[in-house]
């Protein structure tokens, strides 16, 4: 790779579980292609599909903007969902406001927002009720 940076985006539908996760694959595959280690893959792939099911599960849906330079992976998670209410207790790990049906398909666990925090060296939440949440992970290289 040189300086440049290489972005890429993503819709995630959130109308059905069926898609999810498409999005996750396809940074895969675009990650795999720059020649990205498969350690740093793992981890962006990861954080995606678990931000990537958040939205399917919470906001109908959104877009992944992906940006990559030498140096790190960003991956900025953008929906108009109902926003989190309280980010600190979102972030306990089994906590969860997934509905029964979501949680009967073993989606909802209450690790989504925990495992991205896990596995980005660098994540930031933005919500505001009835507007929406942007989450921004960095991945480093």
């Amino acid at each position: 790779m040189d300086n440049n940076i290489i972005r890429f985006t993503y819709n995630v539908d959130g109308t059905d579980f069926t898609s999810a996760g498409q999005a996750s694959v396809m940074l895969k595959k675009n990650l795999r292609q720059l020649g990205i280690s498969p350690d740093t893959i793992r981890r962006a792939s990861i954080a995606m599909y678990e931000g990537e099911i958040n939205m399917v599960i919470h906001a109908d849906g959104g877009v992944a903007e992906i940006e990559v330079s030498e140096e790190c992976i960003t991956i900025m998670l953008k929906d108009s969902g109902p926003g989190i209410k309280d980010i600190n207790q979102a972030m306990q790990e089994g906590f969860s406001t997934a509905p029964d049906d979501v949680r009967s398909l073993g989606f909802g666990a209450g690790m989504g927002l925990p495992n991205m925090k896990r596995y980005s060296d660098h994540m930031e939440i933005e919500s505001e009720l009835g507007v929406g949440t942007t989450i921004t992970m960095k991945i480093n290289i």
